[in-house]
This record gives C-alpha cells, structure tokens and sequence, in this order.
C-alpha cells in the first residue's frame, strides 16, 4: 500500500486527491496497526507487529494528543461553539494527528527502509517525465491552473490543496515558478530535498540518479531559498556526524576557532551581507513573514498564552490579509494553540532529532532520519507543518522504522549482557 500510494503520487494529484490520500492512509495503517498490536500472534505472520511501539513514537503519540486538548482548550476559552470546534477536531485529525500515526506505522508494521526508497525514486522518475511539458507551459500559453478537483467540497486549509497546476507565475517577479505536485512552490522545494535524501540512499546507481536529479529540480524550478538550503545542508550535515569520534576533526576545528580571532570581523560582515542578500531576494515574502510573527507574538502574550487563541484570524492589509497564525509552524502555535500546543510538539520534535544525531555520528543509519528531522525543522520556520503533513508522509514513516532499529538493537544488546550474566565464570 505504501509503496503504490508513492508510486500514483502523480497519478492522485491530476485528480486533485492528494490531501484526501495522506490522512485516509494515515487511519487506515494506523488502524492496522493497532490491530495487529492487539491481537499478537493470531495474525497471519507476514503482518505481525515487529515489536512494542518504541518511547518515541509514544512520545509523538502523547504530544499530538495533547495538541488536540490545547485545541479544545482554546476553543472553549473563546467561545467558538460546537460547531467551529467539530471542524477544527476534524483538521485535528487529517494533520497534527498523521505526525503520530505515520510514525506509528513505520515502527509497527513489517516495512523495510528499502521499500520506501526505491518508490520515492520512481516517482523522480515519473517527476523528470512530465518535467518538459511542465517547463515549456509558461511559455507556450498554456494556464497556469488546470482545474480545481470537486474533492474541496470535503473541505481543507483551501482550493490550491485540491488543484492542479502546471505553474504559477511569481506576483513580485511574474516569472513563472512550478510547485510540482505540491501546493505552492517553497514547499516543493523542500519535497525535493526530502527525494534526494530517499535517492541517495538507493543501492541501484540508475534509480539514485533519477531520484536525485529529479529533487534538484524541484528545488531550481521553486526558485525557493529554503530549498537551496535544504540541499546543501541537509545533506551533508548528517555525513559530517561520524567526524565527532575524530580526533583530528576535533583539532582542525580547534585550528579554525584560533583563526577567527584573525578572520572574524571579516567573516562576520560577509555572513551578515549573505543574509541581507538572502532575505533581499524576496524582499516582500520576507516583510510579510517577519510582520505576520510579530503581529502573532504579541497578540499570543497579551492574550492568549496557554491555550491561544483557538484558529487562525485574519490578518490586515500590511500582511496582504495572510492570516495570523500562518507561514511559521512555532509563531503560528503560540497564537493557535499557546505554550501547551508549542511544546507539544517541541518535546517530541527535540526528541526524535537527539536520537537522529546520536545514531548519524555512529553510523551511515541515523544519515536519512537526521536529515529528514532537518527539514522538518527548515520546513517549520516558513511554513504551517500540520497543513503539509499529507505529502511529508514517507519521511515519517522512515522515522518510526528508524525508532524500530534503535529500540531493537537496545533490546539485543540488553539480551546479550543478561546472557553473559548468565553465563558460567570459566575460571
């Protein structure tokens, strides 16, 4: 199941259905596996659960459990009724709840890492296909919008979820920019950093190519600054890890921290020009982010600073009427949903991303959940993570996989020291 929903992502998105796929998985494995949790051995044996669901996932489990209670809380102290509150339940469900459930599924359920890895690489394959018409149609006359699927009726954060695009052109530039099979482009950039995370751990050489270049053009044709972050730093980040047991890599970096005491007023003004540079490339997105978190914190402190406010408002004419609340997944917390809803989903966050560093600097096995924890964290400071969720699916369910290994190989480890406890002195 796994497998051809990656495959088909193209597929369910020129019908618009992409947002409707992600959750409908979500439960579905999810209610599978809780049943083969609780029925144990009476299943068949090719779909029994691996093993006990790991303190990670639980962690993940509770947290988004107690985004739901922060939610309700919210609701109440607002008084937004019973109405308002069965629909934000409902969004509840198709998003921060796929954050526990996906994880859920990847450590329960018989599902191999390669599996996973060789579907993300035929759909970049699939995605370096339809690239050329998708490249030619701004500038053949084609529209930028193919049609909006009749699946909106079911409801969502808005019509460009169930929408089909060969492209978008840029309001501050109108140049054209392509999202793919993605909502909007920043976002399809980092799905592009998340395919060549997947590729580069293909063994076949063909498939990781076409995994890999079909990523890097996802992240050139957004024309996103976040997704040429993405690429480079998480990337090479999580195979820099090992370096940390290295002695010599501890001295050179002994060496380059002397060496700032020369180079560090230079350094300094050249990152300070880079950062004025990257935040200049889009300078109305950044204006508009940067005001939308201001107008989100203040109100988050004065007002609501438990529980939040409940829902997203509008916002005013400074921030194009974005609502506050949106582009910035820990802003939008505080303002949603208070100091409860923002650390719970930091502590198991901050959790999942110590155990990623802990097993990449011992081994090539942490690199893919190191880096995928990175783009989550990348993805989280521009964008509303709950919202995305539906289509960041594979990554977390590599995560639960990943939290599978980790809780497997603690359990041989502790069986082998009570064997050798065991055992007779051969003195």
């Amino acid at each position: 199941m796994l497998y051809k929903t990656i495959v088909l992502t193209w597929v369910f998105y020129l019908f618009g259905a992409l947002y409707v796929v992600g959750p409908v998985l979500a439960w579905l494995m999810g209610g599978l596996a809780a049943l083969v949790l609780y029925f144990g051995p009476a299943v068949r044996e090719d779909l029994r659960a691996t093993g006990a669901v790991p303190p990670i996932v639980w962690g993940w489990i509770l947290g988004m459990i107690v985004m739901l209670i922060a939610l309700w809380a919210g609701h109440m102290d607002w008084a937004l009724g019973t109405k308002q509150t069965i629909k934000s339940s409902i969004g509840w469900a198709k998003g921060w709840a796929l954050l526990a459930l996906f994880p859920l599924v990847g450590a329960v359920l018989p599902i191999r890492r390669e599996v996973l890895v060789r579907a993300q690489c035929r759909l970049g394959m699939w995605t370096l296909i339809l690239a050329p018409i998708l490249l030619a149609a701004p500038y053949v006359g084609m529209p930028e919008k193919i049609f909006t699927s009749p699946l909106k009726a079911i409801g969502g954060p808005g019509p460009e979820y169930f929408s089909v695009y060969f492209f978008t052109f840029d309001p501050a530039s109108w140049t054209p920019r392509w999202q793919f099979y993605a909502p909007w482009s920043p976002f399809a950039a980092l799905l592009g950093v998340v395919q060549v995370l997947f590729a580069l751990e293909e063994k076949d050489r063909k498939w990781m190519a076409m995994g890999v270049a079909a990523g890097v053009l996802m992240i050139l044709a957004s024309k996103s600054r976040m997704g040429l972050v993405g690429l480079v730093a998480c990337t090479i980040a999580p195979r820099m890890m090992p370096l940390i047991f290295r002695g010599w890599a501890w001295m050179v970096l002994a060496g380059l921290s002397a060496s700032l005491s020369v180079l560090g007023g230079w350094l300094g003004e050249k990152i300070e020009a880079f950062v004025g540079a990257f935040k200049g490339a889009r300078a109305d997105s950044t204006r508009v982010r940067e005001t939308l978190q201001r107008i989100a914190h203040e109100r988050w402190e004065n007002e609501a600073v438990w529980f939040g406010h409940g829902t997203v408002h509008p916002g005013p004419h400074i921030v194009e009427y974005m609502p506050i609340g949106s582009h910035h997944t820990w802003f939008g917390l505080l303002f949603v949903k208070g100091l409860t809803g923002f650390f719970a989903l930091l502590v198991p966050l901050v959790w999942q991303t110590a155990l990623a560093l802990w097993d990449a600097a011992r081994g090539p096995r942490g690199r893919l959940p190191l880096g995928i924890v990175m783009v989550i964290v990348l993805l989280s400071m521009g964008e509303n993570l709950e919202i995305e969720v539906y289509l960041l699916w594979p990554a977390l369910v590599i995560l639960g996989i990943h939290a599978r290994e980790l809780a497997d190989e603690t359990a041989a480890k502790r069986a082998d020291k009570a064997q050798r406890a065991l055992a007779p002195d051969p003195a």
